[in-house]
């Protein structure tokens, strides 16, 4: 059996009069957070299986080019969700400092939409295109 996938987790629908970062919120993030990093971990373990097991089976030297190019493709993808399970990590450090929802550089609540979408988002919306355009 797969683990859930993080997207099909409902958004969250605070109350009205719902504090920002209520403990229904923190708890519905970390349930996301959690599950897109299981799915994440599980996602790696298969690619692990895949390449052991697909690797041997191939003797015509075309085919075997192509599966190693497949392979080399899979372990870039792996790289990045590796890269993704260490910012998942640490969000749900930020979570336990209680400062989860709440832009690194200026403080502002970043808003439930946002999250919803990214939930390793750190920055408020503002300065995230403010930042992204220094990049450029």
């Amino acid at each position: 059996m797969s683990e859930p996938d993080f997207q099909d987790i409902p958004a969250y629908k605070p109350t009205k009069n719902e504090d920002f970062m209520s403990v229904g919120q923190i708890d519905h993030f970390k349930a996301k957070l959690s599950a897109w990093m299981n799915q994440l971990i599980s996602d790696a373990e298969s690619t692990i299986n895949h390449i052991q097991e697909d690797s041997n089976q191939v003797a015509d030297i075309n085919d075997r080019a192509t599966l190693e190019e497949e392979f080399a493709l899979e372990l870039r993808t792996r790289d990045r969700e590796r890269k993704l399970i260490s910012k998942i990590e640490k969000t749900l450090h930020i979570i336990e400092l209680g400062d989860y929802g709440y832009c690194k550089t200026c403080g502002a609540e970043i808003s439930l939409v946002r999250l919803e979408a990214r939930p390793t988002a750190d920055e408020c919306i503002d300065c995230k295109t403010i930042a992204e355009r220094k990049e450029v």
